[in-house]
């Protein structure tokens, strides 16, 4: 949470950005892409479907009215490979109806884990700012809820639709060479039964939207509810919660009966143009009969398609609220996939370990120049300088133990620079303006002020959570907005005040900062963070359960762990969020020991309330309305005066 939360209103959700229809079919379209073969396949086999269903009527007309009005020793001698060749037609069928069923679902199934991936990696792909205003259960809801009738619909879509756009305009085309007035009065009856299905089905596809974002609003209490159920319990609000989640959930349910008003009237109202049409069938038939322009196997034989069209349509009906489901699922989907991360690598973003070797080289010229020019000769002494010059990375070199030391990572020295920065959260009011700080390589740099003054959003910037409005952010020269992410990140280390802790084992969290490290890695990282011992205390030692977020371990032992992490990691430059001040003193005791080894040879980003946790910092920066208004020592700042002084008084007593 942004430590000015305190001081801005919330901002409003995001808007979604607008897609078209066109653009959200193009881009479902292209998941079929990988399943090429599936796609292609299925549709063979439905067209061989369609087609079978539509020539039985034609066999069928065919026996009656020729073959078996031969002589009955022809009719018996060709009955066999009737039935063989009847019985081949329909194996056809069968194994079509086969891979349509198996492997049509299985590409769906595919399609929709493809989607939920994209989905998943695109939440990973957006800046902080989209989750400062976002519900963690709306999120999921769009990762799980709302991709579960996608796969029927990617599976059934171009099925249904091509195998029942085949049969009527076949059924309608053999209908017409039967009796053309007759279907003429059929034709008039659909477009008027089409245009309702068309009415209905944009009322459903709006209330199917709805649909999705009122469950969206059930997970979302749900999660809420849940992750803060010890809060619930403890103020003894079950009841409160309850009714809070009764009201998210009659909402739910008003939508899904609004939709099911409209399914019970569009039922009715198709079963009813059912029968109006075989009504037609039996009337106009009879009177064309009457009138000689129809013979009575033709009106059978007509009947038969009148099924045979009245079943793709049966089949469009159900498939119509499938689409509408999958479509508002998938068209939520469509709207996240086209945001923007607010913050992502430029084009020719560098490593920032390359930005930091071209500036040891600089360096290492400019050293060379100035030694000329002073007329020094003694290799030695200039080695000893050079090495004066770099003492975070040397500090660090000697000091490495893990396999997440290298020799490239090595040379980022950690000078931090904030240069006239200014930054807002909603683009209104600024948090920070006019902000300038230096924090020398392999140095510890305290941040301190009120609440809401800016410290966290500060050093949120560094790791580019957020970018600068105006001013830089550098590391050893380099603008962070000018360096990859992924090597921005790896540089910088942080252990925050909440801790996260991921349900799993104590290992497996430890391994977070260096999935690649061996179990001795491991170990040694985790003595080093002062935990080892109360791990091995543990039954199962590293292979215990922590629950989630760490729910069975301590606050101490949840911190240590999270700096075990940063250990395994490795970073030269270090930011410790408050990480402390929700401790009792020994726990508090054992984590800053930990710090203080942490910290060794980085540079470190302290932000604390607690002064005496940061009075051997080598700089101080009290920081008050988004700027720093002091900055020196602890001695230097107490003899000021100032507000740091003010503070020391407070919170000591002198």
């Amino acid at each position: 949470m942004p430590d000015n939360a305190t001081n801005a209103s919330h901002p409003a959700a995001p808007f979604a950005p607008s897609i078209s229809g066109a653009q959200v079919f193009k881009k479902f379209i292209g998941y079929y892409g990988k399943y090429k073969f599936l796609f292609w396949f299925d549709l063979v086999c439905a067209t061989l479907l369609a087609c079978i269903d539509l020539a039985f009527p034609q066999l069928l007309n065919f026996f009656t009215r020729d073959f078996f009005l031969q002589p009955a020793p022809v009719v018996m001698d060709t009955l066999g490979l009737i039935c063989a060749g009847m019985a081949a037609l329909y194996l056809l069928r069968t194994g079509c109806q086969w891979f349509i069923a198996r492997w049509g679902h299985v590409m769906g199934a595919r399609m929709e884990a493809d989607m939920r991936t994209d989905l998943f990696e695109q939440y990973q792909r957006l800046s902080f700012s989209y989750y400062d205003k976002n519900n963690t259960g709306e999120m999921m809801s769009r990762l799980v809820t709302d991709l579960f009738d996608v796969s029927e619909l990617a599976h059934h879509g171009p099925e249904n639709i091509f195998i029942c756009s085949l049969k009527i305009i076949g059924s309608f085309v053999l209908l017409f060479f039967i009796n053309v007035p007759l279907t003429l009065i059929m034709l008039a009856c659909t477009a008027v039964m089409a245009v309702y299905a068309a009415w209905v089905n944009y009322r459903k596809r709006v209330i199917f939207t709805e649909n999705r974002r009122t469950m969206a609003g059930v997970n979302s209490r749900i999660q809420d509810a849940l992750g803060g159920m010890r809060v619930v319990k403890s103020f003894g609000n079950e009841a409160l919660e309850a009714e809070k989640f009764a009201r998210t959930n009659r909402l739910f349910v008003d939508t899904k009966e609004r939709s099911y008003k409209f399914m019970g009237r569009f039922h009715a109202v198709n079963s009813l143009f059912t029968g109006l049409l075989y009504t037609i069938v039996v009337v106009g038939g009879g009177y064309f009969m009457v009138q000689g322009q129809i013979e009575p196997t033709d009106l059978a034989i007509y009947a038969l398609y009148i099924g045979i069209f009245l079943s793709p349509i049966e089949v469009l009906i159900n498939f119509a609220e499938q689409f509408q489901k999958g479509y508002a699922g998938f068209r939520r989907f469509a709207e996240i996939m086209a945001i923007e991360p607010a913050v992502q690598d430029k084009p020719g973003a560098i490593d920032l370990e390359d930005a930091a070797k071209e500036d040891a080289n600089g360096r290492s010229e400019r050293d060379g120049q100035s030694a000329k020019q002073a007329g020094a000769t003694d290799e030695k002494t200039a080695g000893a300088e050079m090495s004066e010059r770099v003492p975070a990375r040397n500090a660090r070199c000697a000091d490495a133990s893990s396999a997440a030391d290298s020799p490239t990572r090595n040379l980022v020295r950690g000078d931090i620079r904030y240069e006239n920065v200014a930054f807002s959260y909603d683009g209104a009011t600024d948090v920070l303006h006019g902000f300038t700080l230096h924090a020398p390589a392999g140095k510890t740099t305290a941040l301190v002020g009120p609440s809401g003054g800016g410290k966290t959003t500060t050093c949120s910037l560094l790791p580019r959570f957020y970018d600068v409005r105006e001013g830089r952010v550098s590391i050893d020269g380099a603008d962070v907005r000018d360096v990859t992410l992924a090597s921005l990140r790896r540089t910088v280390g942080i252990v925050q005040q909440d801790v996260y802790l991921f349900d799993g084992t104590i290992r497996d969290n430890i391994l977070y900062g260096n999935p690649a490290a061996t179990d001795a890695e491991v170990i040694e990282a985790a003595k080093r963070a002062n935990i080892h011992d109360t791990i091995m205390g543990f039954e199962n030692g590293y292979d215990t359960y922590v629950g989630e977020r760490g729910a069975r371990l301590s606050g101490g032992q949840k911190q240590r762990i999270s700096i075990a992490r940063v250990f395994l990691r490795n970073p030269p430059v270090l930011i410790l969020d408050e990480a402390t001040s929700a401790l009792d003193n020994e726990s508090e005791r054992h984590v800053q020991e930990s710090l203080a080894e942490l910290s060794k040879g980085r540079t470190t980003l302290v932000i604390a309330h607690r002064l005496s946790t940061i009075r051997g910092a080598d700089k101080i920066a009290v920081v008050d309305g988004g700027r720093v208004v002091e900055e020196g020592t602890h001695d230097e700042l107490i003899a000021l005066g100032g507000t740091y002084a003010r503070y020391c008084a407070m919170q000591f007593g002198v």
